[in-house]
């Protein structure tokens, strides 16, 4: 029986779906399979193999046209054993549950974005250019997919997002060499913080734009969110820094373009999401990027370096 395949969650997890699709799809040419996108199409478009296959959830007649006939599945990457025992990623845990061959490696998810799309990600990133009169650009995206804007101040029950304090910090330093790009959904008035340099913060920029702007980037700086699998799967330097969750679930630890800041390390504890409600987890990592000068010296220093190697140095 063909199936269909509900892929749901945020971006992240949606670009994560990726390679497993494509996986099953080499593997299972006669399963006219589709995937029923809760969390949105994007990232399989212009696919070769999934883009015709990809459905939003409120597609007309979707029930009665496209899955009456076909098994429904639904893979939850979070509930795969060796996803929560860390020794997968999110993309290996899908290829796990969609096509049941255990633990392997595959190539990184590959996006198709369009002339028009890379031509407005050039336009911005040359206004920058333009702008700060820098050479290089950094996109940085401090704050995770649950994070609130309260008033003044941003939180972020999960403990993934940079503290306001040290994202200010931190671009106070990175704009003496660099331009910058804050990749938000909130805008951030910089003003108020007495930064005398021009900081791009673009509002309602789509997820595929982004896409393309960090395609074109100098370097990546950012937590646990879209922006770090995109630069991932640009093949794009990255400083990324953690404070709950692991990053043998949620990045790329092998990865020699990824300096990974783990500041959390030995006291975090695993929240199970997606399986069960953990009050305690929770409460234990809510301070977790929580961060002192030293951090911020070392982040800034990463970015600083890599962006001159290409790489990071004396990974092992």
């Amino acid at each position: 029986m063909n199936k269909a395949f509900f892929i749901n969650g945020g971006a992240g997890r949606t670009l994560c779906s990726v390679p497993a699709l494509e996986n099953y799809a080499n593997d299972n040419p006669h399963d006219d399979f589709i995937i029923v996108c809760e969390g949105g199409t994007d990232f399989y478009k212009g696919h070769p193999k999934l883009h015709f296959r990809a459905y939003d959830v409120w597609h007309k007649n979707l029930f009665n046209e496209y899955l009456k006939d076909r098994q429904l599945i639904t893979p939850e990457p979070y509930r795969v054993w060796e996803y929560y025992n860390q020794q997968c990623n999110i993309a290996q845990a899908y290829d796990i549950e969609i096509n049941g061959q255990g633990l392997r490696t595959f190539n990184k998810p590959k996006i198709y974005l369009s002339k028009e799309e890379l031509i407005m990600a050039r336009q911005m990133i040359k206004e920058i250019k333009d702008t700060t009169k820098k050479e290089k650009i950094v996109v940085f995206q401090p704050f995770g997919r649950v994070s609130k804007k309260d008033n003044d101040s941003f939180i972020d029950v999960s403990g993934r997002s940079f503290e306001l304090e040290n994202i200010v910090s931190i671009i106070r330093q990175l704009g003496k060499q660099h331009a910058v790009m804050l990749m938000s959904e909130f805008p951030i008035d910089l003003n108020k913080y007495q930064i005398n340099f021009p900081v791009a913060v673009p509002q309602n920029i789509h997820v595929r734009i982004w896409s393309a702007v960090i395609k074109m980037c100098d370097h990546f700086l950012g937590c646990d969110s879209l922006g770090q699998h995109l630069a991932n799967a640009f093949d794009k330097t990255a400083t990324v820094v953690f404070g709950s969750t692991f990053p043998q679930n949620v990045s790329y630890p092998d990865n020699n373009k990824f300096d990974i800041i783990d500041m959390n390390k030995d006291s975090r504890i695993y929240s199970p999401i997606r399986i069960t409600m953990d009050e305690y987890a929770d409460r234990a990592n809510e301070d977790a990027m929580q961060m002192d000068t030293e951090i911020e010296n070392r982040i800034v220093q990463s970015v600083n370096s890599m962006i001159k190697h290409g790489y990071k140095k004396n990974k092992k």
